[in-house]
């Protein structure tokens, strides 16, 4: 009996140590993930980290990272910003006629695939509320000019969703907004934008 007695406020205490011990590393991750965080291809996008930081670790975008990486533009998707950028999903990417994702991953294709990647990248923290804002004053249409000089429209398709049009009369939709980064935002698009030339 004095043995389990001693025993027993030994392990209670052990369960008290191990369950404080436990709420302090469920509560450090919960302070890291804010309410400002969205998950994006089944990982949380973290507002401290940087468009490139984020997007490596999302699932639905190993194509679109694949690409920055090969059109030799991480350095300036990590850089100071801030950038809105409207980042296609892999299938979005995967709906682009058979072969066109693998010529342009090609070295000779470099400037190719950096104009048609800058060409996502508008200047700004365009969130939904400032596209909406921009859509409106625009009586429907915002013009948006990407850092690679092209044009983007944003038009609303309903009280809640926007939709962005490229310069060859192709439509996206945003599927998921506002992915806050240190240095902009991302909007998720199911398709790839295209620019005129």
């Amino acid at each position: 009996m004095k043995r389990n007695s001693i025993k027993t406020p030994l392990i209670a205490s052990l369960l008290t140590l191990s369950l404080a011990s436990g709420l302090a590393m469920v509560t450090a991750q919960a302070a890291e993930i804010s309410h400002d965080t969205v998950m994006v291809g089944g990982q949380a996008m973290l507002p401290a980290k940087d468009i490139i930081d984020n997007a490596v670790n999302s699932a639905d975008h190993t194509t679109l990272v694949a690409a920055v990486k090969a059109a030799g533009l991480v350095q300036t998707f990590k850089g100071k910003g801030p950038f809105t950028v409207f980042a296609p999903v892999n299938s979005a990417f995967a709906a682009l006629p058979a072969g066109t994702v693998d010529t342009l991953l090609k070295p000779e294709n470099k400037a190719t695939l950096s104009h048609i990647l800058s060409y996502h990248v508008v200047a700004g923290k365009l969130d939904m509320m400032e596209l909406a804002k921009r859509i409106q004053a625009g009586g429907g249409k915002a013009e948006l000019t990407t850092v690679a000089g092209g044009k983007l429209w944003g038009m609303m398709n309903g009280p809640h969703n926007i939709q962005i049009k490229d310069e060859k009369g192709g439509v996206a939709d945003i599927t998921t907004y506002d992915v806050y980064q240190s240095n902009g935002v991302i909007q998720v698009i199911d398709k790839v934008l295209l620019p005129k030339s």
